[in-house]
C-alpha cells in the first residue's frame, strides 16, 4: 500500500455570526470534507485511517443479517407492484414466523393476504422481484440446519435465482462493493474499491446524533461531472461512535444499458438486541426492466421483531 499522505487544509466559514470549520483530507484516494469535531477527534489521537480502513472493509453489516439464519424473530412484510401510473396492480401482505430448534430453523408464513395479480396458478409470484425477495426473505422453510452467522462459511450461489440472491444481497448488505455478473456494472459500483470510481465521488464524514445515539455520519456524493457514470446516486452511512457498527444506511443507485435500466432506492436500519446487531426494518423501492422482460415496479418495507 503506497504511504498513507494526509493533507489537512483549513477553512473558516461564516454562517450568519457564527464560525464553523472544515477540512479537505485525502485519504486512500478518496477525498473527504470533515467537521471539526472529526478534526478534533483525529488532533487527540483518533485513527482516522484506521476508521476509514475500517469502513471499507466492513462486514458487520452483512453479519446483522446472517443472524437472521440463527435467531427466532418475527417479521411484517409488505410489497407492492404498480404500473406506469404508479396504480398498485399486486399486493402481498404476510408475516414471517420464525422458530429454532437446536440448530434448525423453521420458517411458518402466516396471516397472508393478496391483492390483484401477485401469483400465478401455481401460486409462484408473477414478478421477479417478488420471487427474489421471497426466496431472501420470507420462504417458508422446515428444519432447515446447520446454519451460521460466520461469513467465511456462507455457501457460493447455485442456480439463476441464487446468483440473483447473492446480487441482491452485495447491493443490501455490502453497498459499494463490486457486484459480481451484471454486464458494464460491476466495478462501476465499486465505491470503495477501485480508486478510479473514487474519484468520481465527493466524501464527507462528520458528528452527529441518530436516534439518541452518538454517530459518525459518512456520505458519498457524486461529483456533479460525473453524475450520469456512476451507479451509486446516494450512499450514506451512519457508524456508532462507540464500537463503529452500523447502525443505518440509506442507499439509491441507477443504471441504464441497451439491455437493462434500474434505479432503486433502499433504506436499512439495525438494532441492538442483547449483544448482537440485528436488523429492525427495510424499505426498498424499484423500477428496472430487462430486455424481453416487462419492466418491473415495486415497493417492499419489512418490519422485524425479536
Amino acid at each position: 500500500m503506497n504511504k498513507l499522505i494526509l493533507i489537512l487544509t483549513f477553512s473558516l466559514f461564516r454562517i450568519g455570526n457564527s464560525v464553523a470549520q472544515a477540512v479537505d483530507t485525502n485519504i486512500m484516494g478518496m477525498q473527504f470534507t470533515m467537521d471539526e469535531v472529526v478534526i478534533k477527534s483525529a488532533k487527540n489521537g483518533w485513527d482516522l485511517a484506521g476508521f476509514i480502513r475500517r469502513m471499507k472493509e466492513d462486514t458487520t453489516f452483512y453479519k446483522a443479517f446472517l443472524g437472521l439464519r440463527i435467531l427466532p424473530y418475527t417479521s411484517d412484510n409488505d410489497i407492492f407492484f404498480y404500473d406506469n401510473k404508479d396504480n398498485i396492480i399486486a399486493q402481498l401482505e404476510n408475516r414471517t414466523v420464525q422458530t429454532m430448534n437446536a440448530n434448525c430453523r423453521s420458517v411458518a408464513v402466516v396471516n397472508e393476504k393478496v391483492k390483484g395479480n401477485y401469483y400465478d396458478r401455481k401460486k409462484e409470484p408473477r414478478f421477479f422481484t417478488a420471487t427474489l425477495f421471497q426466496n431472501l426473505f420470507f420462504r417458508s422453510r422446515a428444519n432447515e440446519c446447520g446454519q451460521t452467522d460466520i461469513i467465511a462459511l456462507q455457501d457460493p450461489p447455485r442456480g439463476r435465482i441464487e446468483h440473483s440472491k447473492e446480487q441482491l444481497k452485495q447491493l443490501i448488505f455490502n453497498p459499494g462493493s463490486k457486484v459480481d455478473g451484471i454486464p458494464f456494472v460491476g466495478k462501476k459500483a465499486s465505491v470503495f474499491e477501485n480508486e478510479g470510481v473514487q474519484q468520481r465521488y465527493d466524501f464527507r464524514l462528520k458528528f452527529v446524533q441518530y436516534q439518541g445515539e452518538e454517530c459518525y455520519f459518512f456520505q458519498a456524493i457524486p461529483k456533479e461531472a460525473y453524475r450520469s457514470q456512476v451507479v451509486f446516486n446516494q450512499l450514506d452511512t451512519w457508524f456508532r461512535v462507540s464500537d463503529f457498527s452500523i447502525v443505518a444506511r440509506d442507499y439509491a443507485l441507477s443504471y441504464s444499458t441497451l439491455l437493462y435500466d434500474f434505479d432503486v432506492a433502499m433504506k436499512v436500519r439495525l438494532e441492538k438486541v442483547g449483544e448482537r446487531l440485528l436488523p429492525s426494518s427495510i424499505d426498498y423501492k424499484g423500477n428496472w426492466h430487462i430486455f424481453s422482460k416487462k419492466r418491473e415496479r415495486a415497493s417492499f418495507r419489512i418490519l422485524f421483531d425479536y
